[in-house]
């Protein structure tokens, strides 16, 4: 009986070393709380990110363990990347947003325009226009297809009324970066200096890849299986981010 609990219990230690592992080095799971990315991230959705995408810094570990202090295996992001990155302010919460300003960019929003380094980025009204919530609040809002500078293309969503429409001038410093939710007028980035700011590299968990699995909360949980019809988005299983 001995002999079956620590064998056991050597099976229970060496599974949880391999998942710690795969979750450090390769995939983490992450959940969706808000819609400060809609419309390419939904409340609800989970999806899988690279964790070797950038390399290696401590925050790739749970806890964030004080192994090192530069990046291992480092790798440069791209503008327009969708990551997921530890706030500066508590280098704890996890945050996802894009990418939009590399280290010594100068960004500025003018006109509800965004400019990149004095360029205005491209942008295309898509043609629809709904409602969305943004917390407890509706807001009326219009899609639009942006283009940065390397051609990366997405959605981005602004409030037909109310959206921010100048700012001061953002200058990125070194090894760091600038981002902001696809739902402009729905997401604290870095364009809040006080709460989130420029981020710094070692600070990037990794880049979002997959959605494996998406579910509206509010119409039915996972085990009530007579409500899949409405509360199971299966449409947006295993898509892509863009």
């Amino acid at each position: 009986m001995k002999n079956i609990i620590i064998e056991n219990l050597k099976t229970l230690i060496y599974a949880l070393i391999i998942a710690i592992l795969i979750r450090s080095l390769f995939f983490q799971p992450f959940y969706i709380p808000s819609s400060s990315m809609e419309e390419n991230l939904l409340i609800g959705d989970r999806l899988f990110v690279s964790k070797y995408s950038y390399g290696y810094s401590k925050h790739s570990f749970p806890f964030s363990p004080k192994l090192f202090k530069k990046r291992l295996f480092s790798k440069t992001p791209e503008r327009g990347d969708v990551v997921v990155f530890k706030t500066p302010s508590d280098n704890r919460t996890d945050y996802i947003k894009r990418l939009i300003g590399l280290p010594g960019d100068k960004l500025q929003i003018k006109n509800y325009d965004l400019y990149i380094n004095s360029v205005k980025i491209k942008k295309e009204k898509i043609k629809k226009q709904r409602t969305i919530y943004c917390g407890g609040e509706k807001l009326d809002v219009s899609f639009f297809e942006e283009t940065l500078p390397n051609k990366k293309k997405y959605v981005a969503v602004y409030r037909n009324e109310g959206s921010m429409m100048n700012t001061d001038e953002y200058i990125v410093p070194k090894n760091h970066f600038f981002f902001m939710g696809d739902n402009r007028d729905c997401s604290k980035d870095s364009r809040f200096l006080s709460s989130v700011g420029y981020v710094k590299f070692e600070n990037l968990v990794g880049k979002a890849q997959i959605i494996f699995f998406s579910n509206i909360k509010e119409n039915g949980y996972f085990y009530e299986f007579w409500k899949w019809n409405k509360s199971i988005r299966i449409e947006r299983f295993l898509k892509r981010i863009k």
